[in-house]
């Protein structure tokens, strides 16, 4: 197989949504530097919702992007946290994949704080082709990507699989 189509990590986001500003959206960033041991970035609300008290521009949570080393050896801590199962519905059609852990006590060697309370996260795996997508991201010559580079999803489930030992459920 050519080296260039081999599938590798591009990165791994790790987002807590709070839904509101204050004493709890400080909390969650912590759980985040406590988890990957790097500086969250705070995310805000785009629109306007009455029914959630959200304003646009809200500060509403917290996210982190993982590369490379550091991007790998979260995910095997995440999926361990998820027993290495993934749902079958978790892979999208351009072979990323998403899932959500529901306390960050399931981590290894992570202990219940009563003073930061319990805080569920989304992961997102985003996956690439090792020489495929400097075609769309270049500034001269920026093409789409053709239709041989872009990943399956069947290509992502078998990448995990292969690599983390992800087991599929339906």
């Amino acid at each position: 197989m050519n080296a260039m189509r081999e599938l590798v990590i591009d990165k791994v986001v790790l987002n807590i949504g709070v839904g509101q500003a204050g004493d709890r959206l400080l909390r969650a960033s912590k759980v985040i530097e406590l988890l990957t041991s790097q500086k969250p970035v705070q995310t805000t609300s785009e629109k306007t919702i009455r029914d959630f008290n959200i304003r646009k521009g809200l500060t509403i949570g917290v996210k982190v992007t993982l590369r490379k080393k550091r991007a790998e050896e979260f995910l095997k801590r995440a999926l361990y946290a998820r027993d290495y199962k993934i749902s079958e519905y978790s892979f999208d059609m351009q072979g990323n994949a998403y899932f959500g852990i529901s306390d960050y006590t399931n981590f290894e060697g992570m202990k219940y704080d009563p003073d930061i309370g319990i805080f569920g996260m989304d992961v997102a795996v985003i996956l690439k082709r090792r020489g495929g997508f400097r075609v769309s991201k270049r500034k001269i010559g920026r093409h789409r990507l053709p239709s041989s580079l872009l990943i399956k999803k069947e290509e992502a489930v078998e990448f995990l699989r292969d690599k983390f030992n992800v087991e599929l459920v339906k």
